[in-house]
This record gives structure tokens, C-alpha cells and sequence, in this order.
């Protein structure tokens, strides 16, 4: 497990955003994960995605890492954010426009602006 923690700190910390996922970006293979990665890719986010399906040790590490069962799971400088519920909340309510805003990542206003006028 170590050896998984390891890379996992390493990942999270090389990278400003990161999100940990079943399949890719481009590719999800889990509701969850689709939805998380589709508000990021939506919003212009540049991350890095990690996916967890590709090695049993990384798939358990990630969630012994952040003490966290569920993925996918978002981390942003270093700082684990939280699932898809959180984060599709943080969407909703502008809270993580302001969190990419403080760490100094790029995302598209507009973009999160329409999430939330179509979710009005």
C-alpha cells in the first residue's frame, strides 16, 4: 500500500487538479465519475485524471488515502475536494469557482455560469 500512497501524493501534488476516477476523461466507465469529469471538461478545467480501474492497489489506496470510500474523488493543489455530490453542489452554489479562483486555476465563468442557469 505504500508503494500506492506514494504515487498518489506525488500525483496530487505534481498536478493542480486531479481527478481520480473510473476510465478516462474521454472515456468514463461509472455515472459518477462521467458526471464529475463532464462538469470539469465543461468548465475549461486543464486535470489530470487517474484512472483507478487500471490498478486494483491504486483503486483501494486512493480511498485509504483520503479516508474517503466513493470515487471518483477531486483534488486540487494537493487538497482532497470531495466526490461527485460534493462537487456537483460546489458547482451549483459558485463554491467551486471560487475554490479554483483562490488556487489560481483556469476554468470558463460562463461555462459554470450555464451549469447553474440550466440547473436553476
Amino acid at each position: 500500500m505504500t508503494d500506492a500512497k506514494t504515487q498518489i501524493a506525488e500525483t496530487v501534488k505534481a498536478n493542480d487538479v486531479v481527478l481520480y476516477m473510473k476510465g478516462t476523461k474521454s472515456m468514463p466507465q461509472c455515472g459518477f465519475s462521467s458526471r464529475v469529469a463532464g462538469v470539469l471538461n465543461f468548465m475549461g478545467v486543464d486535470f489530470t485524471d487517474v484512472n483507478v480501474l487500471a490498478d486494483e492497489g491504486l483503486r483501494q489506496g486512493i480511498k485509504d488515502y483520503s479516508d474517503w470510500p466513493t470515487i471518483p474523488q477531486l483534488y486540487v493543489k494537493g487538497e482532497f475536494v470531495g466526490g461527485c455530490d460534493i462537487i456537483t453542489e460546489m458547482t451549483l452554489s459558485g463554491e467551486l469557482d471560487t475554490l479554483f479562483e483562490e488556487n489560481g486555476v483556469t476554468y470558463d465563468k460562463g461555462a459554470a455560469d450555464k451549469i447553474r442557469e440550466a440547473n436553476a
